[in-house]
């Protein structure tokens, strides 16, 4: 007999879309799943139910049959056969290390939505950081440098911060979107952002995304330059290394690693853990040396999508590992103090 079920269509869809990102499934797998979601959204119990007992599902723009039979077995109190093997293949443990770490954390200083190279809307990105257990999520949208990405300029970033308040005024008391930029460290080491805006804002990711091939001494005299910035709070994915992923690979930028993550310890700016699994940023020998440095962390998952909010524990393995305090990554600080770090 089917196993019962008894969670609702959108959420049955939203844990599929949830579980395919989180195993790094291809996007035009999930995306099928989260249009058929925002497809119901409108729609009043009864309206599904016609739906689905009059077999009219896939007229509804962004339902496909996939979906529709994820829609039905769910009205019908079926577990859907494809949320069950999502939740075989993908619902597991992504690491064997790193738990008791990744139950400290409070919260992820580094995700983005579809205001920049995102693929969700900003409140289903913070809907998903309040079920993972999350006592705030930053979101970190790419500066206007970052044309690729869809950067915001000052005025769209202006307008994503009333966004942002709007949702918080919907969400629980026990969690908070707090706002953020992913701001482009500029050739000269200045930040690709107004310092108005910059101090409008909650935290502030500082990552290089350009001349990554730049000369290690004009690298470095960048990224200190930057680091000095009052403004700056986390230095993001220092090396700019792909490892592996669809992307392809790509080596890390060369500075002298032990002036930046020492400029970083003078300035308390903490250096990102990047916990995609492409990046795995810093390479261990530098985390080590981050450590050896007295640098403070922060362990972020950098989603651009939901289910890779999950990520946390990629990051959280490898500073477990290098024998990282908890109370050296900020991300375990309660939010106050978080704020205070960040604003001091």
């Amino acid at each position: 007999m089917s196993e019962s079920y008894d969670g609702g269509p959108v959420a049955a869809l939203r844990r599929i879309a949830f579980l395919l990102e989180r195993g790094r499934e291809d996007t035009y797998k999930v995306k099928a799943f989260r249009g058929a979601a925002a497809a119901l959204l409108p729609l009043t119990d009864d309206e599904v139910r016609r739906g689905v007992d009059a077999g009219t599902l896939t007229d509804l723009p962004g339902v496909g049959a996939s979906s529709a039979k994820v829609i039905t077995d769910a009205v019908r109190g079926v577990l859907p056969d494809r949320l069950a093997r999502a939740e075989r293949e993908h619902g597991g443990d992504l690491t064997s290390g790193g738990h008791e770490l990744r139950a400290l954390l409070r919260g992820d200083l580094h995700s983005h939505s579809d205001w920049s190279d995102g693929g969700s809307p900003i409140e289903e990105m913070a809907f998903t950081a309040m079920e993972l257990g999350h006592e705030y999520q930053v979101l970190t949208d790419h500066s206007p440098r970052l044309t690729v990405a869809h950067g915001l300029s000052a005025e769209r970033l202006a307008r994503q911060l009333g966004v942002v308040d709007a949702i918080n005024q919907h969400l629980s008391a026990g969690f908070t979107l707090l706002k953020g930029i992913e701001v482009d460290i500029l050739d000269d080491g200045g930040l690709d952002q107004t310092d108005e805006m910059l101090a409008r804002l909650d935290v502030r990711v500082a990552s290089v995304h350009s001349k990554l091939k730049m000369d290690a001494p004009a690298m470095t005299r960048r990224m200190v330059a930057a680091i000095k910035n009052p403004r700056m709070n986390v230095l993001g994915h220092c090396t700019g290394r792909l490892v592996t992923g669809g992307r392809g690979t790509r080596p890390p930028s060369q500075f002298d690693a032990r002036v930046v993550f020492e400029a970083c310890a003078e300035h308390g700016v903490a250096v990102e853990i990047n916990s995609r699994p492409e990046r795995r940023d810093p390479p261990t020998a530098l985390l080590e040396l981050a450590r050896d440095s007295g640098c403070l962390f922060s362990i972020d998952s950098d989603a651009h999508a939901p289910g890779q909010l999950d990520f946390l524990v990629y990051g959280a393995e490898r500073a477990e590992a290098a024998g990282i305090e908890p109370d050296r990554i900020v991300n375990t600080w309660p939010k106050d103090r978080l704020l205070e770090w960040a604003n001091g």
